[in-house]
């Protein structure tokens, strides 16, 4: 049966003539309440999205350029990283004072055992982290166990196989045979194993520590990138942090900061006072007194391995600056100076006939003295007795220079060191204001 019940319903007239669909593809909503305002998207001017559409290709690039370095860091959890880091940072911290209670190690040793890791971190490529991670692990243990000097290197292997696990790729991580061989077999290839299984129970098998290198790379990929050279200066500072005690103290986050401090005012780039801390600048100044009074002491195995273009000639750039007597200059917020008022014999400007000479100056009225002037103003004593706004030219200690040899413009060698350095085999340190003239 059909249904008539809409076809004898009269048609409705109406005023308005029915809504046309828009000729851009989008309809106009209907008004609503402003209560509840309309979730339709916002149209954009032209300029407006070629502008948001060329920022967002900019952060895609900027961010597809870190992921080839390796670096994979999203903003919205940059915080979150940060906090995390930091927490972790003070839980993996060493202590000096554990340290220098060692009945047989001392702190002169350290350089040599640095020395001999950095050549098996070298040899083997392995990445910047493990060898900061390394060394944490090697200070964490040295904190809480009684080393002898007999075992000393053999901790030093196991923390940097240790390290080497956790960070690298397992075809880069050196063999119990390798070691050995390093050692020139000094220790079984047991011995390797059973001190790995107790440096982690030592440490709790604690080994996500926020090395140096990982705080660089936040510090370099954040709003402004920093150049290369930059970030090759500051990586030889940091691995320099690695041999001396006074270093040990401090967290991975100012050593990773001084470092890039000073490396930036080494390479002539402006100074960031905003990020500056106490404990940035206190590295900042122990490392250019270091570099400054005993620069021709520094380890040869790390000179040499920043020397090559691939590290940008880092070494050579830093040794060369101290050897040529430059030094770090920390400066201060600027003082207000105290402006000259320079007094002259005519007034230019009419005045009255009460106008004095007191009236011209903002200072308190003093009781009016007779004025004594030489025979050349400009030369009398009152020009001289600035002390306030007379430069100071800085002093610079005698240096030694030393003869560099030419370093080589080709990339890492594969042969760069050979197994078996008997490293550590013989182990065992207020103005006066110039007078006014008086007006006749």
């Amino acid at each position: 049966m059909k249904d008539i019940s809409n076809a004898s319903r009269p048609s409705r007239h109406t005023a308005y003539p029915k809504k046309r669909p828009s000729p851009y593809g989008v309809s106009k909503s209907r008004r609503q309440s402003p209560l509840h305002p309309a979730l339709a998207v916002t149209r954009k001017s032209p300029r407006a999205a070629r502008a948001d559409m060329l920022a967002q290709k900019q952060r895609e690039a900027h961010i597809q350029a870190l992921r080839r370095e390796g670096v994979y860091l999203e903003e919205e959890y940059r915080d979150e990283i940060r906090f995390y880091m930091h927490e972790m940072e003070r839980y993996t911290m060493s202590s000096t004072t554990s340290m220098d209670q060692q009945p047989e190690i001392r702190w002169h040793m350290r350089p040599c055992l640095v020395d001999f890791l950095v050549e098996i971190h070298f040899t083997f490529r392995l990445r910047p982290e493990t060898l900061y991670l390394t060394l944490n692990i090697i200070d964490r243990y040295v904190s809480r166990r009684i080393v002898y000097v007999k075992h000393y290197q053999l901790v030093g292997c196991a923390a940097l196989w240790i390290a080497a696990k956790f960070e690298d790729a397992k075809e880069r991580v050196p063999t119990v045979q390798d070691l050995a061989q390093i050692c020139r077999d000094t220790y079984d290839e047991s011995a390797f194993i059973q001190m790995e299984g107790h440096v982690l129970s030592t440490i709790q098998w604690t080994l996500g520590h926020p090395t140096a290198e990982s705080w660089l790379r936040l510090m370099c990929c954040g709003p402004c990138v920093e150049d290369t050279k930059v970030q090759h200066v500051a990586r030889f500072l940091m691995e320099i942090t690695l041999f001396y005690r006074e270093f040990v103290q401090y967290p991975s986050s100012a050593i990773a900061l001084g470092s890039l401090t000073l490396a930036r005012y080494l390479c002539g780039k402006g100074r960031r006072l905003f990020e500056e801390t106490d404990e940035c600048l206190e590295i900042v100044e122990l490392l250019d007194t270091r570099l400054a009074k005993r620069v021709n002491d520094l380890s040869e195995t790390l000179v040499k391995k920043y020397s090559y273009a691939f590290y940008s000639k880092a070494a050579t750039f830093v040794v060369q600056y101290y050897l040529e007597g430059g030094r770090w200059q920390r400066q201060h917020a600027p003082l207000p100076m105290t402006p000259i008022r320079t007094s002259s014999s005519k007034v230019s400007t009419p005045m009255s006939v009460s106008t004095t000479a007191s009236d011209l100056s903002d200072d308190m009225p003093a009781t009016p003295t007779s004025p004594s002037f030489s025979s050349d103003f400009f030369t009398s004593s009152h020009m001289s007795d600035d002390k306030e706004n007379c430069p100071s030219s800085p002093t610079f200690e005698p240096v030694i220079h030393k003869q560099q040899d030419p370093t080589p413009d080709h990339y890492l060698p594969h042969d760069f060191v050979a197994f078996g350095r008997p490293a550590l085999h013989n182990l065992n340190v207020a103005s006066p204001r110039p007078p006014v003239a008086m007006i006749s």
